[in-house]
């Protein structure tokens, strides 16, 4: 029986205490959520979350900043944006406060949240969201990651197309934050074959032995956390040359060339030939004397000079028989063309 006192008791000091947590913990509260950490590309559109609810305790005057955190625990934060005694405040360079305002008209409608029109890598940061209402106050904080999205691929073959030999597809974006990733696919022929090795960091596709297997419209992807591009290329299967048929051209090609240079160096050599066998026979002719003169000129004329007189019982022209003589002691001289 005396009990029953103490229990009824206990019980309306527990529901007091209760009571109290109550009222304590009804007091400023932000309650945005969502990740803490944001990853934006260059050139977009942000906002930082941030609303909040005051407790009915809190009846000071409203006082709102943001700030960027320094990441040296030495130095002062950098104060961006604030909201008191009714009027808005920007702090900081304001080359980086284009387009950084508060998302809501009016911050002291329980939205807080910062808002930046176009960011750049000099948003990058941790952001810290304050309200403040007497005797209530309470923080958020915000990490931004600003990142530049990968620039499009470039696709190339090495190692040229042919069959039997080994093909490397390469993939590069030039520009971009990373970590990147790349991805091959072939979008025709069927699914990339499992003989070929691919390196997602390096964008390369290795196949050992090229055959028409592989062949197809093959796509790489790079992407990174805020942005992805791509590129196409078209894989060939080319036979290699017939190496008999080569030889047998370059044999062909060979005596081509060394006929055209036998005949040039007849031309050069033939050609002149003749020219020089008639300067080599002018000039014999000159160095041969002139011919003698014909013994029967020389004797006709030394007749010429000599008187007959005729002589009684004979004629005073000589005998056939003497004449026949004279005429076969002469001989014909093929040196001269006339007899001698």
């Amino acid at each position: 029986m005396n009990g029953h006192p103490s229990a009824a008791a206990a019980v309306i000091l527990f529901g007091y205490l209760v009571s109290l947590c109550k009222d304590v913990s009804v007091a400023m509260e932000i309650t945005s959520s969502g990740p803490q950490t944001l990853q934006m590309a260059q050139g977009d559109a942000v906002t930082l979350g941030c609303t909040y609810s005051p407790g009915p305790l809190d009846t000071g005057e409203l006082d709102i900043e943001w700030s960027i955190v320094s990441p040296d625990t030495t130095q002062k934060d950098q104060p961006v944006i604030s909201y008191t005694s009714g009027r808005k405040y920007i702090h900081g360079n304001p080359d980086l406060m284009k387009g950084l305002d508060f998302a809501a008209g009016n911050p002291s409608n329980g939205d807080a949240s910062l808002s930046i029109s176009s960011v750049s890598g000099g948003h990058s940061g941790v952001y810290q969201c304050k309200v403040k209402k007497s005797p209530g106050v309470d923080t958020r904080k915000l990490s931004l990651v600003v990142m530049e999205r990968p620039s499009p691929p470039k696709c190339s073959v090495e190692g040229g197309e042919a069959v039997g030999r080994p093909v490397t597809l390469r993939c590069r974006s030039l520009q971009g934050s990373t970590p990147m990733s790349y991805q091959w696919k072939r979008e025709i022929g069927g699914p990339t074959p499992p003989e070929a090795t691919e390196d997602t960091l390096t964008g390369e596709l290795k196949i050992s032995n090229h055959s028409e297997a592989f062949t197809g419209i093959y796509t790489c992807e790079v992407s990174n956390s805020v942005g992805k591009g791509r590129c196409k290329i078209n894989l060939r299967a080319l036979k290699p040359p017939n190496k008999a048929g080569v030889v047998a051209g370059t044999v062909v090609g060979v005596l081509l060339l060394v006929i055209i240079i036998a005949i040039v160096i007849w031309l050069l050599v033939f050609r002149r030939q003749p020219r020089f066998e008639k300067e080599v026979s002018n000039d014999i002719r000159e160095d041969v004397p002139p011919p003698e003169s014909r013994p029967a000129s020389r004797m006709s004329s030394r007749n010429r000079g000599v008187g007959y007189s005729p002589v009684e019982g004979a004629s005073q022209f000589p005998s056939s028989s003497s004449t026949s003589y004279s005429a076969n002691k002469y001989e014909y001289d093929s040196r001269f063309g006339y007899a001698v």
